[in-house]
């Protein structure tokens, strides 16, 4: 899990906002002085919701000599509740914030959809279900007035429910389930802003590690162990109200997010495309193919901004690793029958517009628009007529939406008013695939729909500077 860690530290302390004085070289107009230092010590309470996906490798024998490679992944909304404690201290980096949080969520994360049917003898359906969880974690950030970047890790827990069912060769079907709660570990990032008055609001990713479980299927037809690795992806927005904060902080005059700019961005994408592969019509496999990888690009766009509303559009293209390599249905192994699947999404690109509200020099923003990519599958099958591989290459067009923060940046001082961060998620749907081959001697046809979840931290370069506070 080293990229997982990885990724995560970069795309919080990469969107870290300004942690030195801006230089002076650059003439900028200055906003007003706040009526007083913002302080991020002290509890705070608050609220979130947000979306989640599992990425849940699963390993299992419904056959003896079949061995079955897939990805259950529950995917849904979820929301609940966080309290901690911030303390701020300051270093040759500028402040620096230290704090502890807690939170408990209600998820609706589930995944039914994965029905396994070799030869259309013995269908196995996987069902997987997390219906709650929980943090208690660390936070480490920069602070730069009212906006904090930060990274976060510690305990995390949940209760998952698995649930396999066959039918076949008996006159019912049997089951096996388990449902249990889990201990692991947690590690993300995130952006927190003022809103004004004691009030803050963040968008965050979370990767949760749930431990690996080892569970023997006994009241299936045929007894075996089921290996998964719990896995979920938490992508989440939250609001919250300090507790003898600053009060009496108002937002300066918003900044000037008007004209042109252009930047990079870095980040980490997470998949979940629902697939189905039929051998000689109603023989069906549908599974997931969980892909996952960095991503990295470039964006520009212009901006049109009315009082503290800011209008705009925005077009980036990214390169991506994002693969699976791990699925494999059919027969995997029985009787030399099997597809192993090589999925990947090397490229993808956005065109969106823009809707925020600048709270100060910090942009709240949500976007959407069009999106396309280059989807690539492979399948090394094996049959009678020996090992194939079967290649497939679609430039597909779809939509995205999301929503970001936005805030002034300088690196450790060498980068001027000109420059800013961003800390955004997006959804991105590229539509289906279909594509027919030959098993063996026999028609096949595999379809595959993708869906990307993607969280990413960005450098801009404005060409006409914003406003600047300076705290």
């Amino acid at each position: 899990m080293t990229k997982y860690l990885l990724a995560t530290a970069l795309v919080g302390l990469g969107s870290a906002p300004t942690i030195a004085a801006d230089l002076a070289a650059r003439p900028y107009t200055k906003a007003p002085a706040l009526a007083a230092v913002y302080d991020w010590t002290g509890f705070y309470i608050g609220v979130n919701a947000g979306v989640g996906v599992g990425r849940d490798r699963t390993q299992h024998q419904p056959l003896p000599g079949q061995n079955y490679s897939l990805y259950l992944q529950p995917q849904g909304g979820l929301g609940g509740g966080q309290i901690g404690y911030n303390w701020q201290t300051n270093s040759v980096l500028g402040p620096i914030v230290f704090g502890v949080e807690a939170d408990i969520q209600g998820a609706g994360l589930s995944d039914d959809r994965t029905n396994l049917n070799f030869a259309g003898g013995l269908l196995t359906n996987y069902s997987q279900e997390l219906d709650w969880f929980g943090t208690v974690r660390g936070r480490v950030g920069l602070a730069k007035g009212p906006v904090l970047s930060y990274v976060t890790a510690g305990f995390a827990y949940g209760n998952v429910n698995t649930t396999i069912t066959q039918s076949g060769p008996g006159p019912v079907p049997v089951t096996f389930s388990t449902d249990r709660t889990q201990g692991g570990w947690v590690v993300g990032s995130g952006v927190e802003a003022a809103l004004g008055g004691n009030w803050t609001g963040k968008i965050e990713h979370l990767y949760l590690n749930l431990g690996n479980r080892t569970d023997f299927a006994g009241p299936l037809f045929f007894p075996s162990n089921v290996n998964t690795e719990i896995r979920q992806n938490i992508f989440r927005a939250g609001l919250n109200y300090r507790i003898g904060g600053n009060s009496n902080y108002q937002p300066v005059a918003a900044a000037n997010w008007s004209g042109f700019y252009l930047g990079g961005n870095f980040g980490s994408g997470y998949g979940r495309d629902r697939s189905a592969l039929s051998v000689l019509g109603p023989f069906v496999d549908t599974f997931n193919l969980g892909l996952d990888g960095f991503i990295g690009g470039v964006q520009a766009g212009y901006n049109w901004q009315a009082a503290n509303w800011v209008f705009g559009l925005e077009a980036d293209i990214q390169g991506a690793t994002l693969q699976d390599d791990k699925t494999c249905v059919l027969g995997c192994g029985l009787a030399g029958v099997s597809a192993a699947y090589d999925a990947t999404l090397p490229w993808f690109g956005t065109v969106r517009g823009r809707l925020g509200y600048s709270v100060g020099s910090t942009l709240f923003y949500a976007t959407g628009g069009l999106a396309y990519g280059s989807i690539k599958t492979k399948i090394n099958t094996n049959s009678f007529v020996g090992p194939v591989t079967q290649s497939f290459s679609h430039t597909n067009t779809g939509w995205t939406a999301g929503a970001g923060i936005e805030t002034p940046f300088s690196l450790l001082g060498l980068l001027g008013p000109n420059w800013t961060t961003k800390t955004e998620y997006l959804y991105v749907d590229l539509g289906s695939t279909s594509d027919s081959f030959i098993f063996g001697a026999v028609p096949a046809t595999t379809t595959r729909s993708v869906t990307e979840h993607v969280f990413r931290t960005g450098i801009n370069y404005h060409f006409n500077s914003p406003v600047v506070a300076k705290y």
